[in-house]
């Protein structure tokens, strides 16, 4: 596998931004971290009483292009132009939405595979280790540069989801709106082991060079597509690995009786790790799935999730989907009851679909009424209307 040239090193259009230099980022690791760089990218207008920014927040392998016409790196369009845009769900010609790549990401933010000062060498495993809260603190910070006092709404799916709870629970005056999506207050047993296999993935391939391949010329391709297969499945359900793939053959009319990838649902998991590997960094996976496997909003209130929203007034719609056995609808049915036991204002929704996981970045009309709705209900309780 070809390796491209290190993600550092490429030009990306957007906007960074260094925060930290003299209010460091507390870490929960216990780290004063700063200056860091966020990237982030904007679409349509601030209103004059900055009262009408969504702030969109991105799952694990997402980044900041929720709605360019053309990702940098992809070629694609952004990850969410099906909801995000012009007329669309969250209409940019009404809200001011700002979405960031995470800290720990490699799409222009601060992360491993970036410089650190100290050394003038990439960090790699000398990056702290972060939490999802300390990715809404970094963004917090930004939306403190920006003068945004209170979010019209925080929005995102899977790790996204839980940036949007944590926000709720950290900032809990600076949020009037939440759509915590294919999500959970916290990771499950299940999903951490996932992680865990694709990190192991990683690090047994020599390529890894413990952490500092990029000092070596090198990439864990192999490793690191193997983990991406392996989440990739995660984000899928029988329903639809049956109705795409079946048992049909790749490009031939018999097996071969050899290891090749005989099924075409093998050659689309080789294709799928393969392209991300060209687009993420395998240090910022290992830093990224940790900071959703130490999530866990109900841990400092020992076990009490409700204690978390106290007293909190943002407008909740969690949603879920019925063949999501990544994010179950069990577990937003427990982040709803605790959200209720704290007299939030909460609706739960589960939305039938056999896609699995991935059913929120895709064509579900059903999610997109729902989202809609809440969406714009808020609006007219928030005056935008």
């Amino acid at each position: 596998m070809s390796i491209s040239a290190p993600l550092s090193r490429r030009a990306l259009p957007g906007h960074q931004i260094v925060l930290g230099e003299t209010d460091k980022l507390r870490l929960d690791s216990g780290v004063d971290f700063g200056p860091f760089t966020l990237a982030y990218q904007t679409y349509g207008a601030l209103n004059a009483n900055k009262s009408n920014a969504v702030l969109v927040c991105h799952a694990l392998t997402g980044d900041q292009y929720v709605a360019d016409d053309v990702h940098p790196i992809t070629g694609k369009e952004g990850w969410w132009r099906a909801i995000v845009g012009p007329g669309k769900i969250i209409d940019t010609e009404k809200y001011f939405v700002i979405c960031t790549n995470v800290i720990g990401g490699c799409l222009g933010s601060t992360g491993p595979k970036e410089t650190n000062p100290e050394t003038g060498k990439p960090w790699g495993l000398d990056f702290p280790v972060i939490t999802i809260a300390d990715m809404v603190r970094a963004q917090a910070m930004l939306i403190d540069h920006m003068g945004i006092d209170t979010l019209f709404a925080v929005i995102g799916g899977s790790m996204g989801g839980m940036q949007v709870l944590e926000w709720c629970k950290s900032f809990p005056d600076r949020v009037f709106a939440a759509a915590p999506i294919a999500t959970s207050y916290r990771h499950s047993a299940q999903n951490i082991a996932f992680h865990e296999v694709g990190r192991q993935a990683v690090m047994a391939d020599p390529d890894w060079c413990g952490g500092n391949y990029l000092l070596e010329g090198k990439k864990p391709a192999r490793g690191l597509a193997v983990a991406r297969m392996t989440a990739h499945i995660t984000y899928l359900s029988e329903p639809v690995l049956h109705r795409k793939f079946g048992r049909k053959l790749q490009n031939r009319g018999a097996i071969t009786y050899s290891f090749d990838h005989d099924f075409q649902v093998e050659s689309y998991l080789r294709h799928q790790g393969k392209s991300f590997v060209d687009r993420f960094d395998a240090n910022s996976y290992l830093y990224i799935t940790r900071a959703m496997d130490y999530f866990d909003l109900s841990v400092e209130f020992d076990g009490r999730l409700a204690e978390a929203f106290r007293g909190s007034n943002t407008r909740f719609c969690i949603i879920s989907f019925s063949s999501d056995w990544c994010f179950t609808t069990a577990e937003s049915r427990r982040l709803a009851h605790a959200l209720n036991a704290a007299s939030c204002n909460v609706s739960c929704v589960e939305i039938e679909s056999d896609k699995g996981h991935d059913a929120f970045l895709l064509d579900e009309p059903d999610f997109h009424m729902v989202l809609s709705g809440f969406i714009q209900g808020a609006a007219e309780a928030r005056g935008l209307n």
